[in-house]
């Protein structure tokens, strides 16, 4: 890879983690192609990025973005996304999954809103509700009240017919 190369990977990838709440490092070694396949369907589907970079180029990319710098060894793959939640689940999805064996996909570290993240941190993250979750809760809750006052008035409308 030559020079202008590397620092075009290292501006796309400063501009992407800057732009992204939470980064997971994971090590796959030993995954297949067929799993990292499915490891990026199941980002793509959830809105978050999956790419493996050289560590020297994803720590040059990760101080520039302002993190605090992260140590890496043996080969990497970055998982990143807009929101905290949703790089933490797809993760940790991947690594509990029956297909994917443990040795081979193994969360490492990662960075949830600037601040360096441990592997239980990351699991905690990954077991919060989504973005989606936490909206139909939020309209379960705003209609509630709506909801019962017209049960009430058909019960009462029932109440009424069998008096009559």
């Amino acid at each position: 890879m030559t020079k202008t190369k590397k620092n075009e990977v290292v501006s796309a990838l400063t501009e992407e983690f800057k732009n992204s709440s939470s980064v997971v490092v994971c090590s796959y070694k030993g995954l297949s192609h067929s799993n990292l396949e499915t490891l990026r369907q199941n980002a793509s589907a959830s809105e978050t990025k999956v790419k493996v970079v050289k560590n020297t180029l994803a720590s040059i990319a990760i101080k520039e973005a302002g993190y605090s710098e992260v140590s890496f060894s043996e080969p990497n793959i970055f998982i990143w996304s807009e929101d905290s939640i949703s790089a933490c689940k797809v993760a940790y999805d991947f690594a509990k999954s029956k297909d994917n064996a443990k040795e081979s996909f193994e969360i490492k570290s990662g960075i949830i809103d600037g601040e360096t993240a441990s592997v239980e941190t990351i699991n905690q993250f990954a077991k919060l509700p989504g973005k989606d979750e936490l909206i139909g809760m939020l309209l379960s809750v705003w209609t509630a009240p709506a909801r019962n006052f017209v049960t009430g008035l058909d019960n009462l409308k029932q109440k009424l017919e069998e008096e009559a």
